[in-house]
């Protein structure tokens, strides 16, 4: 516990312990619903069917984070104002977990825009989460405390998985399920963790005038060295992270052929390699820097993604045992980008324009997710009739293009700016 408390400006470890937890209770809805249950349930037979059922799950998700980038940057810039990020994050909590509560409950129309509505709020709160990090932690052990909240995180994803195994949930109950968790482990960052608030009111005026917050915050930017050239690469790279993220269940049961079941072990069994994962990659952040970190984390999915895509090809025992390599990797990165990535935006945002410089950054996050997903959904729409399980393939590999770009875009940019107050001294982009 010395440890934990160690890590925090305010001494206590029951702080960023409940800053974890938050990572604990919002990986449930993300793995159990977003990577999980909507998926097999728009493309049961008894809803809209495998083909269709994907293209609107991908619809489902443009929507749902595309409206989220709108807004992302003026919801940041506002929270800002007045110095505090948790009354939104829990305002955009309960309007997640409300929603995901009855998306089975409402027919598959319905159900659809239930899930719009609630993935919507999850995107939002990430905003106001990633920035406490700043809140509960030191400079020096960012990427530590990083790591411990993905870590824990993934451990969430393991309790829900195996709580839908051993309870054997099916499909359908599985929302109602994820919504009480969430809601259960969210409330310890509401109790444990205090922010101090600016006392500055947002008037009538600034709130109008929000509205063209995008613009200035790009403006803003735009006098960080190195922040658009690392923004337009996490564009690039998140494409294959998000979307792995969505359909890695629907990949699992209709590409390579397991039962839900089946695939919900298989995740689980890859989401404990995410888990040990989140520790040694936030130990490198603090030993090599995030930026060095995530090069790493980025050429590794490249592997990951070619090694499952020639999988999906295969088929058979040893299609399956490559693609659980291919898992392996990927589950692995997935931890790690999640750790590096967001201590590299720490390291390029002043301490003024913390949670405007993060609405930023989801912006771009969302809409890579929003041109990402489109097209996957659309390259299974058009290739599913032809090519069978051979779409899913294109459609993996597809990935890889945008994640190499990635690597290449970010590779000149250094995370040693001055100007974040998170490091003493060293060269500007």
């Amino acid at each position: 516990m010395q440890r934990l408390a160690a890590l925090t400006p305010s001494g206590k470890a029951r702080v960023p312990a409940a800053w974890a937890m938050y990572d604990f209770a919002n990986t449930i809805f993300s793995f159990a619903v977003v990577s999980g249950a909507i998926g097999l349930w728009l493309t049961d037979s008894g809803q809209f069917g495998e083909r269709d059922g994907n293209f609107l799950l991908s619809v489902a998700i443009v929507v749902s984070v595309g409206l989220n980038a709108i807004v992302s940057p003026i919801l940041g810039a506002l929270s800002d104002r007045g110095g505090q990020r948790l009354p939104f994050l829990l305002v955009f909590t309960v309007l997640c977990v409300g929603t995901t509560a009855f998306i089975a409950d409402v027919g598959a129309t319905g159900g659809l825009v239930l899930f719009i509505v609630a993935n919507f709020a999850y995107q939002a709160s990430l905003i106001y989460y990633d920035a406490t990090l700043r809140t509960v932690s030191k400079p020096q052990t960012r990427g530590t405390l990083s790591g411990i909240g993905v870590a824990v995180g993934y451990m969430g994803t393991i309790v829900v998985g195996l709580a839908i195994f051993f309870l054997d949930v099916p499909v359908e109950d599985r929302f109602r399920l994820s919504a009480v968790m969430f809601a259960f482990f969210a409330i310890p960052i509401f109790v444990f963790v205090k922010e101090t608030a600016t006392g500055e009111k947002l008037t009538r005026s600034e709130l109008a005038g929000s509205f063209g917050q995008l613009f200035r915050t790009i403006e803003h930017a735009r006098g960080v060295p190195g922040l658009g050239r690392f923004l337009l690469g996490r564009f690039f790279y998140s494409d294959a992270v998000n979307t792995v993220i969505v359909v890695m269940s629907v990949v699992t049961v209709h590409a390579m052929g397991m039962t839900a079941t089946v695939a919900n072990l298989v995740l689980l069994g890859l989401t404990v390699v995410a888990v040990a994962a989140s520790f040694g990659w936030g130990r490198l952040v603090d030993r090599w820097g995030p930026k060095r970190t995530l090069m790493a984390v980025l050429w590794s999915w490249a592997v990951g993604l070619v090694l499952g895509g020639i999988s999906i090809g295969i088929g058979g025992a040893v299609g399956i045992a490559l693609f659980l390599i291919a898992g392996g990797i990927l589950g692995s990165g997935l931890g790690g980008v999640q750790v590096a990535d967001r201590v590299f935006m720490l390291r390029l945002s002043p301490p003024a324009r913390l949670c405007e410089f993060f609405g930023l950054y989801w912006l771009v996050g969302k809409g890579s997710q929003v041109i990402g997903q489109m097209l996957y959904g659309l390259i299974l729409l058009w290739t599913f009739d032809t090519l069978g399980n051979g779409a899913y393939q294109v459609a993996v590999l597809s990935l890889l293009v945008t994640m190499l770009i990635g690597a290449w875009l970010i590779r000149p940019v250094s995370d040693e700016w001055t100007g974040s107050g998170e490091v003493d001294g060293g060269a500007t982009p």
